[in-house]
């Protein structure tokens, strides 16, 4: 049964998919008003952190005042979402009220995700990781927390990892060998950007400051890339990538070797590019000569080398497939099933003083770059997951990596005790390098 007449089905026998939301910005709003829009999926909950539009967001949606219910109480809500009724709250809890299909985080708050994610799993609901800040930090953990739960973690289509994904599994399917990885970035990439710098264009677009400085400074691109090297244990060739401009028609002469004309110094690469966004690409080759002559007669490429290339991916607005797939097939658009191979480490963005809070992902204090994980654990580099709301105890210059020796870590966070328990996990040392 293909998923289009799953859902339909469900639509007929009253059981569509409920999905609760976290965060009602721009992603949680697309996608919102696609799910309402669909047959089978119902966005039953929005949590709002901070906006205040959620109300807003369903009657875009086209529901009726009558339809929609402002409560925090879970009780209250369980049994409006079991009326057909949709729910607005400032409570995420909700977001995995009991009769909550797939909760989806959605705010890009590193904490907020972590924190989310657990609640979902422990409510036993499949969980959609839209928010790859949280995903890069301790996606590893939460996946083999969902996995003894039952449910699903993943993260989704419509984001470039999940995109990325989607066209790996198609090349590697077929027996080719993928070289490398990679998206194309969409901003200028301006390290020091700030909410204040970014402000005009924000207004401009209708975007979260703060988000959009997160696109300049590179920090979203450099998670991104993480998540996707962690899931395929492929790697960054050097901190921060390489980044070069490029076109379709160049992707499979330069994301290669060196010695074979491009720009790594070996295979299983990760990186970016401008010039190709919103796109998405995998590099691939095979060493048999009849699928290279069929590969050129289909006009992919010249070779040995070739590109699959996606001109395209739809965030939110492509998330219901991924989630339609977890719940009607159990199936995982992407999601770390090893040991994390690359980490995103933070960088001082402007010069920090002792005692210094640091404000987050995006704002005036640091950005992040990927980095291998060995090379980050080897010198105890701080995840850019763990840094919001952290305390700076060393004077740094700007441009200077943050060590974990740099910081006070804000011990209340969700996120800072499932990064402990994911580096025992895998590496048997917490995070700050020292054994268990």
């Amino acid at each position: 049964m293909t998923l289009s007449s799953a859902l339909r089905s469900r639509q007929a026998t009253g059981q569509p998919i409920r999905v609760g939301i976290v965060g009602a910005g721009q992603m949680g709003e697309g996608l919102a008003i696609t799910m309402e829009r669909m047959e089978g999926m119902e966005a039953c909950v929005i949590v709002d952190t901070g906006s205040g539009r959620s109300a807003a967001i369903y009657r875009s949606a086209g529901l009726e005042e009558r339809d929609i219910i402002r409560t925090d109480d879970l009780d209250r809500a369980s049994e409006a979402i079991a009326g057909g009724k949709r729910v607005y709250t400032t409570n995420a809890a909700l977001a995995s009220a009991p009769p909550i299909d797939v909760t989806v985080e959605a705010t890009g708050v590193s904490e907020m995700g972590a924190r989310v994610a657990l609640q979902a799993i422990e409510a036993g609901k499949h969980m959609m990781q839209m928010n790859v800040e949280a995903d890069a930090t301790v996606g590893a953990l939460l996946r083999q927390r969902a996995r003894e739960a039952g449910v699903v973690y993943s993260l989704s289509g419509g984001d470039e990892p999940g995109a990325i994904s989607e066209l790996y599994e198609f090349a590697t399917c077929l027996g080719y060998d993928v070289v490398s990885v990679g998206k194309g970035k969409n901003n200028p990439l301006i390290p020091t950007a700030n909410p204040h710098t970014v402000a005009d264009t924000a207004h401009r677009q209708k975007m979260n400051p703060k988000m959009l400085s997160s696109f300049v400074d590179g920090s979203k691109t450099m998670m991104e890339m993480t998540t996707i090297s962690n899931a395929l244990g492929y790697l960054p060739d050097k901190r921060g990538m390489h980044g070069p401009e490029v076109t379709h028609d160049t992707l499979a002469s330069t994301y290669i070797p060196r010695d074979d004309g491009g720009i790594f110094s070996g295979r299983n690469r990760v990186d970016y590019g401008r010039g190709v966004a919103p796109g998405v690409f995998v590099v691939f080759t095979t060493d048999h000569p009849k699928l290279a002559r069929d590969l050129v007669y289909l006009k992919v490429g010249a070779g040995p080398y070739w590109a699959l290339f996606r001109p395209y991916h739809l965030t939110s607005l492509e998330t219901p497939v991924s989630i339609a797939k977890a719940v009607i097939h159990g199936e995982t658009t992407l999601a770390t099933d090893r040991s994390p191979s690359a980490e995103t480490v933070t960088i001082a963005k402007k010069r920090l003083r002792s005692g210094e809070k640091i404000d987050g992902i995006g704002g005036f204090c640091v950005y992040g770059v990927i980095e291998t994980a060995d090379v980050a654990r080897r010198e105890h580099l701080l995840p850019l997951g763990l840094a919001s709301g952290a305390r700076i105890v060393n004077d740094l210059e700007a441009g200077t990596p943050l060590t974990y020796a740099d910081v006070a870590l804000d011990e209340s966070f969700t996120i800072t005790f499932l990064r402990r328990e994911q580096d025992a996990l895998f590496f048997g040392k917490n995070p700050n390098g020292s054994p268990s």
